[in-house]
């Protein structure tokens, strides 16, 4: 019988309090003696892994406790049945979705930086999840022989749903587990700075294809059709053809339903963001739908008459901590990372925007370790990997949140609306920067045919390619000054700006080194050296065609008559320029 973490967690919380609230000097003692450090140090650090104790003493209650309640109650309305729907993306049954929407949510309030995201389960964490459980358990083990059979006669296989379901519980509880410990070990090593490379249209352009994966695995349940469940490349499109193949076993009753529902949810979302402001809380669309499916397959017995899926049972109550199969591990090492690092660019997106927009600040290392503490210690009860939700992050920035107290297929579908729109990033990169809709593109187009964990990977390593390129192809340019200001802009873009007469103001976007360090100088001395050199050629009268060393070399032709070469010495310079003149 596995021994429950929880008294100890208790003990260290009260050992923490005693300590910094009563002063306990036993506690105070033993801090000076094994970290060798003050107490004051020792309390910075404390509160710096326990941003609570930061603003909860000065918590101010008058002003917060019913904006927070509200939120919190908006908040829990739209987290209930996303976090049945998102179970099914995880290939778990549903009820594991309501503990991921529990357990992380109590731990993130004490380790967590942003005083508003939405911690719990989110479609695209879900989907790698899904992919990595079904590779791990798909349901071709678990077919017996039938009962039916008489002596291994007639026998025909059934799916043993149970044991199907209680292994890929395992896999999706284990994999939760390493994702919690790579993300802490990130946080304690400083691995915040890896956001960095994950830009915003990296991020964008895969978390689009991932709203591509989750539409194309819910369309066989809106159609009402069974399909296998696909893992790996080209998985989009092996769900098409496996669903295109069964279109003619479509239940009407099942389409007529999901669509009813995609257009209520619909609407709801709109009078939502329309009237946000009017509003005291959202319109709860998704629990509304879930009470109201739920009502009538109970009263027209849809599953029985109708041939429906329904979600069945589902349990009462907590489950009680148990600990992981870690015999599961070595196979998904790899998977782990890349759902650890998705998770955590996810969820310090959303933080750092929320913290822009109101005036505070996260810190990048610590929202590691808090994902991964909500993770790790999570995945002792039962739940499935989890990050910070855009849609429920809004709806509780919205409602006034200001601190961290606060038809299941149609409402995946419904829900990802937002990442759809996403699409149009594409005209505005194409205006302002081609390099990041090429990043935008890769991340999508990789992320739709070879995977989500693949397509990051060839993102990632996309992106990096053209870090490289942009440091090797700096963008350079000669600057003038805007008249009355105090602006310094490209003169060959701006009209306004004018050179110092006897100087040039020569920039480059980049830090110089080796990989570009050829091409600053011939950029330099393009954009420099020649143009004074034209200006000494228009002074002395000449026809003097200036022309840099580099194409000398490869020029080879025998000069016409009347032609020249000369070297023209420029002050300042300890080489001289080589052009052609004609008398």
């Amino acid at each position: 019988m596995t021994q429950s973490p929880i008294p100890l967690l208790l003990l260290l919380l009260l050992l923490l309090l005693l300590f910094f609230f009563f002063d306990y000097k036993p506690l105070n003692l033993l801090v000076s003696v094994v970290y060798r450090c003050s107490s004051k140090k020792a309390k910075a650090a404390a509160f710096s892994f326990l941003p609570i104790l930061t603003w909860l003493p000065s918590y101010p209650v008058k002003q917060y406790l019913f904006s927070d309640v509200v939120s919190g109650l908006s908040t829990g309305v739209v987290q209930l049945p996303q976090g049945l729907a998102y179970a099914m993306l995880a290939a778990v049954p549903p009820v594991y979705g309501l503990y991921s929407s529990f357990y992380p949510v109590l731990l993130y309030t004490f380790f967590g930086t942003s005083r508003h995201v939405s911690v719990g389960t989110f479609a695209v964490i879900s989907l790698m999840i899904g992919a990595i459980v079904v590779r791990e358990a798909p349901d071709a083990m678990f077919y017996v022989p039938s009962a039916n059979g008489t002596n291994g006669t007639n026998a025909t296989a059934v799916l043993d749903v149970e044991a199907r379901d209680l292994k890929r519980v395992q896999v999706a509880v284990v994999l939760t587990t390493l994702v919690g410990i790579i993300q802490f070990v990130f946080g304690l090593l400083r691995f915040g700075f890896v956001a960095i490379y994950l830009t915003e249209p990296l991020v964008r352009g895969f978390t689009t294809a991932a709203a591509v994966h989750v539409v194309v695995s819910q369309l066989k349940y809106l159609l009402g059709v069974k399909t296998q469940r696909f893992s790996g490349p080209l998985t989009v499109i092996y769900s098409l053809k496996a669903v295109g193949s069964h279109i003619t076993n479509t239940n009407v009753s099942t389409v007529m339903l999901g669509l009813a529902c995609i257009v209520f949810l619909y609407v709801c979302k709109d009078l939502n963001e329309r009237f946000k402001k009017k509003l005291p809380i959202p319109i709860p669309g998704e629990i509304i739908v879930v009470i109201a499916t739920t009502s009538l397959s109970y009263g027209m017995s849809l599953s029985h008459d109708y041939q429906m899926d329904v979600v069945g049972k589902i349990p009462t109550g907590l489950l009680p901590p148990v600990t992981p199969e870690f015999s599961l591990l070595p196979n998904l090492i790899t998977d782990s990372i890349a759902v650890a690092i998705v998770g955590f660019s996810m969820g310090i997106s959303l933080a750092k925007t929320f913290a822009l927009k109101h005036g505070y600040s996260v810190d990048s290392n610590q929202e590691l370790i808090a994902l991964g503490l909500c993770n790790f210690l999570s995945s002792f009860f039962q739940t499935f990997a989890i990050t910070c939700s855009m849609s429920r992050s809004l709806v509780q920035e919205s409602t006034g949140g200001k601190t961290q107290v606060t038809a299941l297929a149609a409402i995946i579908m419904v829900n990802l609306l937002g990442m759809f729109k996403q699409f149009r990033d594409i005209p505005a990169l194409w205006r302002t920067s081609k390099i990041e809709l090429a990043i935008w593109l890769v991340a999508f187009v990789a992320s739709v045919l070879l995977g989500l964990d693949y397509g990051l990977l060839v993102a990632v390593a996309f992106a990096i390619l053209t870090v490289i390129y942009r440091t090797q192809s700096p963008k350079s340019a000669i600057l003038g000054r805007v008249a009355g200001t105090g602006l310094y802009c490209d003169v060959d873009e701006y009209e306004e700006a004018t050179e110092y007469e006897g100087i040039k103001i020569f920039h480059s976007n980049s830090s110089i080194y080796f990989a570009n360090s050829d091409l600053y100088v011939y950029t330099l001395k393009e954009k420099v050296i020649l143009t004074v050199c034209f200006k000494y050629c228009a002074e002395g009268k000449r026809n003097l065609i200036p022309f840099t060393s580099f194409e000398q070399r490869n020029i080879g032709r025998k000069k016409p008559s009347g032609e020249q070469q000369r070297r023209i010495p420029l002050p300042g310079w300890t080489e001289a320029i080589d052009v052609m003149c004609t008398e």
